[in-house]
């Protein structure tokens, strides 16, 4: 059919292109570039699901599927896009993707941190934070703080507010509040006694190969809101923390970042929001909660159209790492804020069309 072709051809030309700006090869465990169509994808399906990728302000867009590089393409800003790029962006990195602060897809990237410091019998995520950082980093009484875990923080049932005032026992209610999130940072500089930036580089982005991975101080009008750090990364290095989930803890030279033990708690449904996990998100549960300071919940799967054992690291202006263990399949994108905001669901109604039968 003529409108067949003509997704093909758009298809082929973006591939063609993004080739061409492609990194240089890689050792075979590294990520490797296929034709989509050899590896069972449908062609005219997979650019539709580029293109509607590319028309909601899509910087990079990225899908591996066993270590297979399906598509791949960064577009660059819009001339319109001058306060995201000053907020959000620090240049190039040498495959030509836009190096960005990924805002809280930074949770799931501490979440794996949190592994190697209790792989290392340095955290305990069962005590108290008290243990930590000593008594007072909150505002609630002694008594009510000392009740607060580790795996509070991490499950966002903390009871805080984001003022770090106590609302509700530890454990009794999700709320999504990224300034007690950030409390986990030095949380790890203390147990490790290093610094975020040499304990990050050490533990995960070195081994890990993610050379394009590091945290830089925010512009002010964000370090105001609790949380001063942002993780600057591109979609090539978000793919590879989807793809130490996919190995089972092991970085793609078979050195293990974090013990599998650690993945499959960090990835089991919390009691107060079965669509999160350890600072993850996840399918497949029978309800959800969203962030919010009032949080609605909705009935089925956080997003219907995906497989139910999709987890997902997710930033705002809809920064995306997505990882399908069933089918070992790696879906990123980054860029700014979607127009749709039925973006999660349109898209994989789009890629679970191009993708070949489980």
């Amino acid at each position: 059919m003529p409108g067949h072709k003509t997704a093909a051809a758009l298809f082929f030309a973006i591939a063609l292109s993004a080739c061409t700006h492609a990194p240089p090869a890689a050792p075979a465990q590294e990520f490797t570039v296929v034709d989509p169509a050899k590896a069972g994808w449908n062609a005219d399906a997979l650019a539709e699901a580029a293109s509607y990728a590319q028309s909601q302000k899509t910087t990079g867009f990225l899908i591996i599927q066993n270590r297979k590089v399906i598509y791949e393409h960064n577009w660059p800003l819009p001339p319109d896009a001058a306060q995201f790029e000053k907020n959000f962006t620090y240049g190039p990195a040498a495959d030509g993707a836009l190096q960005e602060d990924v805002a809280s897809q930074q949770k799931s990237f501490i979440a794996i941190l949190a592994g190697v410091a209790a792989d290392k019998g340095l955290l305990d995520v069962s005590k108290p934070v008290t243990a930590y950082l000593g008594a007072g980093w909150s505002k609630a009484s002694p008594d009510q703080e000392a009740k607060i875990t580790v795996l509070n923080l991490m499950q966002m049932n903390s009871g805080l507010s984001e003022s770090f005032e106590y609302e509700a026992p530890a454990g009794a209610k999700f709320f999504y509040n990224t300034p007690v999130y950030a409390t986990m940072k030095p949380v790890l500089e203390k147990v490790s006694g290093k610094s975020l930036d040499a304990l990050t580089r050490e533990w995960l982005t070195d081994p890990a190969g993610m050379s394009d991975t590091a945290w830089r101080q925010r512009p002010e009008i964000f370090a105001k809101v609790g949380n001063p750090t942002g993780l600057v990364t591109t979609p090539r290095d978000s793919a590879k923390m989807g793809q130490i989930l996919l190995d089972h803890g092991l970085a793609a030279s078979g050195k293990r970042i974090v013990s599998d033990a650690w993945i499959k708690a960090m990835l089991a449904h919390s009691p107060t929001n079965p669509a999160y996990g350890r600072f993850w998100w996840l399918n497949g549960g029978d309800w959800s909660l969203a962030p919010g300071a009032a949080p609605q919940r909705k009935d089925g799967p956080l997003i219907p159209a995906a497989p139910a054992d999709l987890v997902a690291a997710l930033g705002a202006q809809d920064r995306k790492v997505f990882v399908v263990p069933g089918r070992k399949l790696i879906v990123v994108r980054m860029g700014q804020q979607a127009p749709d905001r039925d973006f999660n669901q349109q898209l994989w109604l789009r890629v679970m069309k191009a993708a070949p039968p489980a």
